[in-house]
């Protein structure tokens, strides 16, 4: 690392110093930086062509590099002026630019593993000299050719690529144009596997945490504080300024395939843990901070889904065109804004609000009162009537992604462009426009949003269709400026590898993990039990799965349900239960999938296609559905009626509940332990007698697990949802309204209702319980 003294007399380009003070040089990994004392550190890259401008004791970068300090380039400046001198200085076409966010990016790219002699562009890593940050063609053509600027990130090699890649990014962008400096995101990836092992004092990639609904089972908002917190610091280490993220629906519908990433059922708590959530992520500290909070440690929250896809028909998921209705058969529709308008758009901290929201697929059927039934993505009553001018909303909004493309079929998995099906691609980008939105989510490809502009023009005149680009354009601006990517957007190689995955960060993911667990049961005092008594934990059965989207095909596999060498370090292991002083047996809930809810066998056979989504194991017929369906239609579809009734499905994983069954048998009065792994509400009816005790988890490791049941740790978590007492209750609830389900009530008489939750001393009933869940006992 070389340091340089900045002179009149350095050749930098088209720098323009004074004689006054003297800011450090600092010659970096692929980058320089410019400390000064009385203003934020500089990062550039001397490729760039960017200029360095020093004036009146400050330096500043020349982005545009045309030798003068524009408004936007003087950070002393307050962001929404910077942002709005820039966005008049654009032109349509880097305008529509920013209006893109990118398809999923993998670094390296999907087609550039690397690893032994994986190839790179065709050849060998090692002949062709490629490295696993550089950029790929794609990402070049649409970061210089499209303008554009917001990138998805989805999985990383390792923290080194992952900054590397960023500052290769940075470096080319910061050369095109007017400098404006790459905002990458990035969805939930904090999420650990069952199968990994924390060590005390140990780092990892990244922190691991329970799930979003595990979170929310710890009923504690400094916790989840905590984790954006964490999560912010990781983010920025790794060159993301935006997380795609908190998803804060309110999870009123059981079935819904989506209910693991929400913080569950209750708008008060989701009000608290959204607010808790945005605060943790977007709120700088100490040096990192520039103004109202924001800063160099900022990450932008994303909310998402607005106006909440929760209360999804039948529990069908609007990724899919037979999941695109959002119903509100209890009139609840306004309860649903609540951790949006309550929450994430009223901070405790300086930032204020979350800076980005993201409706969903969903169309809100008889929502806007003019009649209109599109999804919300196209909907001016849904973003501007009541986004930005009821509650007053003034940041990004983005769309969900693909959202403008085709959809080919009612089951496919490609474009969700729900009630606008019948308009081209350019149509639905203008419709989003005209309805308030400001970023096409998954579009790389400029030209549509061209379109659309040369659309407004027609109808509205050049002049407002340039007023309404900028608009969005400053909305947009601001999220890389109160974050200083255009003053700093480069990453220290080393810091990012000493602050991802620190062991400080690692502790504190593994401790929210013990306190999402929740316990059900624990008849006769079960547990714990002490380390080295004699487990039998017998295999557990693995669907075959088409992944997230594609649901579960006939067959699957035996597999060990815990890693020997981890179990081994708790208890004695034996082959037999007659062998064993007890049992531990892993399950799942009964398994969906987000694709759930739809059969083109049921179609082929001359019916709707239309089928129930079961919470229980055993096959199950509807015999309680509603006759008419609350809403329907489709250009694909000659009917209006989506009703299911007296339709029967099978679940794919009924061995375990097999398993527990046969275990209980064979070990007679021995306790048998069920842990069973939960996304969404599930009838226990089935399981739960012949289980001694019973934990729930959303999320975490076997080791986690493990350390409750043997009481190194004491369970503390509690339900954030309804357990229903069977498949009835499900049916006759109403998808927008929470807490109507009648739960299950076990054989020591406890319900499973929603703040149910049990440590060694019995159900636990405090200050938590007493907050969220004691006004519904």
């Amino acid at each position: 690392m070389k340091y340089l003294a900045i002179f009149a007399a350095v050749a930098l380009p088209l720098s323009v110093l004074s004689s006054c003070g003297k800011p450090q040089e600092v010659e970096c990994d692929g980058y320089n930086t410019i400390v000064q004392k009385n203003g934020p550190t500089l990062g550039y890259s001397p490729s760039s062509g960017v200029g360095i401008i020093y004036k009146a004791g400050h330096a500043f970068k020349d982005l545009n590099r045309n030798g003068k300090l524009d408004t936007y380039e003087d950070w002393r400046k307050d962001f929404r002026k910077r942002a709005e001198d820039l966005a008049s200085q654009l032109s349509i076409e880097e305008i529509a630019g920013l209006m893109l966010y990118s398809g999923h990016q993998a670094v390296p790219g999907s087609s550039m593993g690397f690893g032994g002699m994986t190839l790179y562009g065709g050849k060998p890593y090692d002949e062709s000299g490629a490295k696993p940050w550089d950029l790929s063609d794609n990402q070049k053509k649409f970061l210089s050719e499209d303008n554009l600027r917001a990138v998805l990130v989805t999985t990383v090699e390792s923290p080194e690529v992952a900054a590397r890649w960023n500052n290769n990014v940075q470096a080319f962008v910061e050369g095109l144009g007017h400098g404006i400096p790459a905002n990458n995101s990035s969805d939930p990836r904090h999420e650990t596997s069952s199968t990994f092992e924390f060590n005390a004092g140990a780092g990892g990639e990244i922190s691991l945490w329970p799930s979003t609904l595990g979170l929310a089972a710890t009923f504690d908002p400094s916790i989840v504080k905590e984790f954006g917190r964490i999560a912010s610091a990781e983010y920025r280490a790794l060159g993301i300024a935006t997380a795609l993220s908190p998803q804060i629906d309110l999870a009123t519908e059981p079935r819904w395939g989506r209910f693991s990433g929400t913080f569950g059922e209750d708008p008060d708590l989701d009000t608290d843990l959204a607010r808790a959530y945005v605060d943790g992520f977007q709120t700088s500290e100490g040096e990192d901070v520039i103004k109202d909070g924001w800063g160099f440690g900022s990450v932008n929250a994303m909310v998402k889904h607005w106006p909440s896809g929760g209360p999804e028909e039948g529990g069908r998921d609007a990724h899919f065109n037979f999941g695109k209705y959002a119903v509100y058969p209890g009139n609840n529709f306004e309860m649903h804004l609540r951790p949006f308008v309550e929450g994430a758009f009223n901070l405790d901290g300086g930032t204020g609000s979350a800076s980005a929201v993201m409706p969903y697929y969903t169309i809100s059927y008889g929502i806007d009162p003019s009649g209109k039934n599109v999804g919300n993505n196209f909907s001016h009553y849904i973003i501007t009537d009541l986004l930005r001018e009821k509650y007053g909303y003034d940041g990004v909004v983005c769309t969900d992604w693909g959202v403008t493309g085709d959809n080919r079929a009612v089951e496919s998995f490609d474009g969700k462009c729900w009630g606008v099906e019948t308009l081209s691609v350019v149509e639905r980008h203008y419709e989003m426009l005209k309805a308030g939105g400001d970023q096409f989510g998954g579009n790389n490809d400029a030209g549509p949003v061209l379109e659309a502009y040369k659309m407004w023009v027609a109808d509205f005149g050049e002049k407002s269709a340039r007023q309404r680009f900028e608009q969005s354009a400053v909305r947009l601006l601001m999220n890389s400026f109160r974050t200083g990517l255009f003053e700093n957007p480069y990453l220290d190689v080393e810091k990012t590898k000493a602050t991802v995955g620190k062991p400080e960060f690692m502790q504190k993911g593994y401790e929210a993990q013990l306190r999402s667990i929740v316990m059900l049961k624990n008849h006769g005092n079960a547990l714990p039990v002490k380390e080295k008594a004699k487990v039998y934990v017998p295999q557990k059965f693995q669907p075959q799965s088409g992944g997230i989207f594609g649901g579960f095909t006939d067959g699957g596999t035996m597999v060990d349900a815990v890693e020997k060498s981890l179990l081994s370090k708790y208890y004695d292991i034996v082959s037999t239960p007659r062998e064993a002083d007890f049992a531990i047996v892993f399950m799942s809930e009964p398994a969906t999938s987000m694709s759930a809810g739809y059969d083109v066998a049921d179609r082929n056979m001359g019916r709707n296609g239309y089928v129930p989504i079961s919470l229980q194991y055993n096959d199950y017929t509807a015999t309680y559905a509603r006759e008419t369906s609350l809403a329907g239609g489709d250009p694909k579809e000659d009917f209006t009626n989506r009703s299911y009734l007296g339709k029967t499905v099978k679940t794919a994983n009924r061995q375990d509940m097999q398993n527990l069954r046969s275990v209980r048998r064979e070990m007679g009065r021995k306790p048998v332990i069920a842990v069973v792994s939960v996304t969404k509400p599930m009838v226990f009816s089935e399981i739960e007698e012949y289980a001694s005790a019973i934990l729930v988890s959303f999320g975490v490791q076997n080791q986690a697990i493990l350390d409750v049941v043997s009481g190194k740790s004491e369970p503390s978590g509690l339900l954030p949802m309804q357990m229903p007492a069977n498949m009835k209750t499900v049916e006759l609830q109403k998808e927008d309204v929470p807490h109507d389900m009648e739960p299950y009530i076990d054989s020591d008489s406890n319900a499973y209702d929603f703040g149910f939750g049990m440590n060694w001393s019995g159900v636990i009933e405090d200050s938590r319980f007493e907050k969220y869940a004691g006004k519904y006992r």
